[in-house]
């Protein structure tokens, strides 16, 4: 699982060094889901919903945001570009071993369920406090 070994490389750079006394080190953790179905449709707002409330909110009930946003990306196929409405979530959690399987659970079961190519994702240490 590629997208785990990223996350724990993000996890083994984190300084325990925080600017903030109330703040302490954490992992910030970007997906990128695309909302065109391969072969037509669309991820529609309440199937969204749907896969929020189903796989994300259980795997950290303590929040997350989610963000409307307009993706583009080339199509390795073709050499189109392809744009789409996206969603971007964010999760900033603490450092824990059972982070990545999280992540990796999320990514699955939207590329399985909407019949996606690839999530995108992306990792980094921070510093917060909630």
């Amino acid at each position: 699982m590629f997208q785990a070994a990223l996350l724990l490389a993000a996890l083994a750079t984190t300084t325990d060094t925080c600017p903030l006394p109330t703040e302490k080190p954490m992992v910030e953790v970007q997906l990128f889901f695309g909302r065109d179905i391969p072969g037509g449709g669309r991820v529609s707002d309440a199937d969204w919903a749907v896969f929020a409330a189903a796989v994300i909110t259980p795997a950290f009930p303590d929040g997350f945001s989610v963000t409307d946003a307009k993706g583009q990306w080339r199509d390795s196929a073709t050499g189109k570009i392809v744009r789409e409405p996206s969603e971007v979530l964010q999760i900033v959690a603490p450092q824990s071993p059972a982070l990545a399987p999280k992540i990796g659970k999320i990514v699955d079961s939207y590329r399985t369920r909407f019949h996606q190519q690839s999530v995108g994702i992306v990792t980094r240490p921070v510093c917060a406090a909630f």
